[in-house]
């Protein structure tokens, strides 16, 4: 029976490993991979290096992953920053093995790889050009060392290992900063407990808090200046009302998502009430509902999904057996702890994504199997012996028949990676199933010089594709007063800004123009009919040449675009 779970658990890997590896064959469609973690390393090879680019406010995150991507497109493949990003999750995934092989066995370290592999969001992570899979990886591998420390009677090179992570983890992604104000604070209460020096001394607790900051923040640091120099800020654009209390609040503008945008400013919690219609129990209950109700790309169900398996089996990990204490009580408390004070930190601080709170699915897969373990280990305590196999292989059946075999079905359906494979449909086509804007910049790459500048109104910071200098924003300037009614004013501040096209998406660009006041309806119209001709339209985009008296005027705003 045993060797049969063991290969049935390998198979299954295997399968995940397998279908992961087909899935993000394709090229790149995801929203953050086009806006940043692809975009701005494009740019940096375009431009020669590393410089700073104000129009891409996510260009002053750090960007430890970012850059091995950069190495990627180098080469030409903006396919293999996905495997990168995959072989961050294969990496926990043996961290995880190597923890749950030394406290259980073998056959539960199995277990806890399947049980990460197949949790829906680490799927989805993993078919894409993002960075959370790094910073779950750097997080784990904190904690562990930090465990180590403490097993290892405190020696200085395992919290040094942990405080490296730790750096490396908040150079990779700002979520970083949570795990290092946890960490940072559990080293002086660890050292304090379970040291028989810390007992009666202040200073080591705190020697060893000031070593482990002082660590991660050197690895973070170049990070940190590039942003003092750029912007007087070292988590820019976080907290930058803290570093310039009279400037306006940074805010960007670059999700796809309709709710994700301007609602943000009204607060997290009025956003589940006004915007998604939420009561106030329903939002009281996030940190529970995540493990049940996600939904990958709905805001209101999370932009993710978990297993509920994560949830239910870490309340086992604290059974104890036959009224014995476990042996690592202290370390399945600190891997609790963490959960708990990460969830709740984002809770409180921002509205809940399922990304936002990665670094802690593998602290609960852990807390799971061992609560697994325990689980089975009380109901042998009891059962007959004849009655016991059956039982077992009940209990491993119900766990097995979780694997989310549904959900791979979906993303096969959802990502089309064999129709792209097989050679069915080629890269344009691919990309213009999912991004329908990119046939109008790949005709403005082709067709338009390289001194042209455009703006892209209602295209959520997409750059990746563009190949000409873009800009973004979700609107276009309107005169306070436009008394020649010529839409000459409109294009005077284009012009300032050295725009010569405009790419607009035309649905969310005409709710835009539903609040404007009949008068700047009438100026922009007048601009557009006689200030822009339409170069290209398709897939409810439009490309615009500015600063061209046309013979034959645009559909003025109030009415519908071409689009085709």
């Amino acid at each position: 029976m045993k060797i049969n779970i063991h290969v049935l658990c390998a198979a299954l890997i295997l399968s995940i490993v397998i279908s992961i590896g087909i899935l993000g064959h394709v090229p790149p469609v995801d929203r953050d991979s086009l806006t940043h973690h692809l975009y701005v390393p494009k740019l940096y090879l375009k431009h020669g290096g590393i410089y700073e680019i104000p129009a891409v406010e996510f260009s002053y995150f750090p960007m430890n992953l970012d850059l091995l991507y950069t190495v990627a497109l180098y080469f030409g493949s903006d396919i293999l920053p996905k495997y990168l990003h995959f072989a961050f999750a294969l990496l926990t995934a043996w961290l995880i093995f190597r923890y749950l092989k030394y406290r259980l066995n073998t056959l539960y370290a199995l277990f806890g790889v399947l049980l990460f592999l197949s949790i829906p969001i680490i799927v989805k992570l993993s078919i894409t050009a993002y960075v959370d899979l790094g910073l779950i990886f750097l997080s784990l591998l904190s904690i562990i060392y930090l465990h180590k420390w403490v097993e290892n009677n405190f020696q200085l090179k395992y919290l040094v290992i942990s405080a490296v992570g730790c750096g490396m983890g908040l150079g990779t992604k700002y979520n970083g900063l949570i795990t290092l104000f946890l960490l940072t604070l559990l080293v002086p209460f660890s050292y304090a407990r379970l040291s028989s020096v810390g007992k009666n001394s202040f200073l080591m607790p705190l020697g060893y808090c000031a070593v482990y900051l002082s660590v991660s923040l050197i690895v973070f640091s170049p990070w940190m200046i590039r942003n003092i120099v750029w912007q007087q800020n070292p988590v820019y654009p976080l907290y930058d009302s803290w570093f310039h209390p009279e400037a306006p609040k940074s805010f960007s503008e670059s999700s796809t998502d309709d709710v994700d945008r301007a609602p943000k400013r009204m607060g997290h919690f009025l956003i589940r009430k006004y915007v998604f219609n939420e009561p106030w129990w329903r939002t009281a209950l996030i940190p529970v509902r995540i493990f049940f109700e996600g939904q990958d790309d709905e805001p209101a169900n999370f932009d993710g999904k978990l297993n509920p398996l994560i949830f239910l089996l870490p309340f086992f990990a604290f059974f104890r057996i036959r009224n014995k204490a476990t042996p690592f009580q202290y370390e399945i408390s600190t891997f609790l702890a963490f959960s708990v004070f990460f969830l709740l930190y984002a809770f409180v601080t921002t509205d809940m994504r399922i990304r936002y709170i990665a670094p802690i699915v593998p602290p609960l897969v852990i807390l799971s199997i061992i609560g697994l373990h325990n689980m089975l280990g009380w109901i042998m305590g009891f059962t007959p012996h004849r009655s016991r196999i059956w039982i077992q292989t009940g209990v491993w059946a119900g766990v097995l028949a979780l694997y989310p075999a549904d959900y791979l079905i979906g993303q096969f359906d959802k990502v089309k990676a064999i129709s792209y494979i097989s050679g069915k449909i080629d890269r344009d086509s691919y990309i213009t199933q999912f991004r329908p804007e990119y046939p109008a910049i790949r005709f403005a790459n082709q067709n338009l010089p390289d001194t042209v500048k455009i703006l892209a109104v209602c295209l959520g910071n997409r750059g990746y594709y563009f190949d000409r200098e873009v800009l973004f924003d979700m609107k276009l300037p309107i005169p306070p007063i436009d008394n020649t009614g010529s839409g000459r004013t409109v294009e005077a501040l284009l012009h300032q800004r050295g725009i010569t096209h405009l790419l607009i998406r035309y649905d969310l660009f005409d709710k835009w123009l539903d609040a404007l006041t009949d008068n700047d309806k009438e100026t922009l119209s007048r601009f557009f009919q006689t200030r822009t001709r339409l170069l290209f339209a398709s897939g409810g985009h439009g490309l615009f040449a500015i600063d061209v008296m046309t013979s034959s005027p645009v559909t003025p705003y109030g009415g519908t675009f071409p689009v085709e």
